[in-house]
C-alpha cells in the first residue's frame, strides 16, 4: 500500500487533539464549552458523528442518549427536528450537530471526525458527513472501526483523509492480524488511530515506517505520553496535557 501524500495529512501531525473537545472542569464531552475550550488552547477536536434517523449528522459518542442527556433510548430512533431539542445533562446546551460544529471552528483548529456507524447500513452517516464537509474550508479528516466508511470516502469524497481507528486488546494471534491487514486492505487509510492501549505494534510500527502517520488514543497521563512519544505521530488525549 503506497504512503499517502504527506501534503493531504500534515495537519494530523500538527498538534494534539482533545479528545471529544477539552472538556472537564463542567463541559461535558461533545459539548459546544469542550469544542470552545478546545479552539482557545489551539488544540485539535477529535468528536463522534452519527446520523438522525431522517439523516442529519450529530455530534454525539454514545448510541443512546440515557448517559449525557434526560431522554432515554437511541439516537437514532429520533428525528433531527426531536434531537435539537434535546438538553445536554448539567447544561444549557442541545445536541450540537455537525453542521454548528463546523460554523464555530470555521478551519481554526483541525477536525478529525469519528464516524459512528450502526452495523447495518453505514450510507446514511457517511452521506451527512460528506454533505457537511462539502465547501468546509478548514482542516478535517474522518476516521471509523468499520473499514467501510474509509472506502466510502475514498470512493466518494477522495480529497477528505480518511483513516482507520485500530484496537488490537482482547484480539491477538496470527487469525486477529490477518483481520487487521484485511480490514486495511479493504479501507486503504491515509492514517490509523491507534489504541494507546495496544501501543508498541509491529502492525502500526510496519505502517508508520513507510509514512503513515499513527495517531494514538486515549492519552490521560504521563505514562501514555512517553508510549506516545515514541511509538505515534500525535495524541488524541483527555485531562492535563503536557
Amino acid at each position: 500500500m503506497p504512503a499517502p501524500d504527506p501534503a493531504r495529512t500534515a495537519f494530523l501531525r500538527a498538534q494534539p487533539f482533545a479528545h471529544r473537545g477539552l472538556h472537564g472542569d463542567g463541559r461535558l464531552e461533545n459539548s459546544r464549552a469542550a469544542f470552545v475550550a478546545a479552539i482557545a488552547a489551539g488544540y485539535g477536536i477529535e468528536c463522534d458523528v452519527q446520523a438522525s434517523r431522517d439523516g442529519e449528522a450529530f455530534v454525539f459518542h454514545d448510541a443512546d442518549l440515557d448517559r449525557l442527556t434526560d431522554q432515554t433510548g437511541p439516537l437514532a430512533a429520533r428525528d433531527a427536528a426531536a434531537l435539537d431539542g434535546i438538553r445536554l445533562t448539567g447544561t444549557d446546551e442541545t445536541i450540537p450537530t455537525l453542521f454548528q460544529l463546523l460554523a464555530r471552528t470555521l478551519g481554526r483548529v483541525p477536525l478529525l471526525i469519528e464516524v459512528k456507524t450502526p452495523a447495518t447500513d453505514i450510507l446514511p452517516i457517511c452521506r451527512a458527513v460528506a454533505r457537511e464537509l462539502d465547501g468546509y474550508r478548514g482542516p478535517a479528516a474522518v476516521m471509523s472501526f468499520h473499514p467501510g466508511v474509509a472506502r466510502w470516502f475514498r470512493r466518494n469524497v477522495p480529497a477528505i483523509p480518511r483513516g482507520l481507528i485500530v484496537s488490537e486488546e482482547d484480539r491477538h494471534g496470527p487469525t486477529h492480524d490477518a483481520r487487521r491487514t484485511l480490514a486495511l486492505a479493504h479501507a486503504k487509510p491515509d492514517f490509523l488511530a491507534y489504541d494507546i492501549r495496544s501501543l508498541p505494534s509491529p502492525f502500526a510500527a510496519r505502517f508508520r515506517a513507510r509514512g503513515m502517520p499513527v495517531l494514538t488514543w486515549t492519552v490521560r497521563d504521563a505514562a501514555a505520553e512517553r508510549i506516545a512519544a515514541a511509538h505515534a505521530d500525535e495524541v488524541i488525549f483527555e485531562g492535563a496535557h503536557r
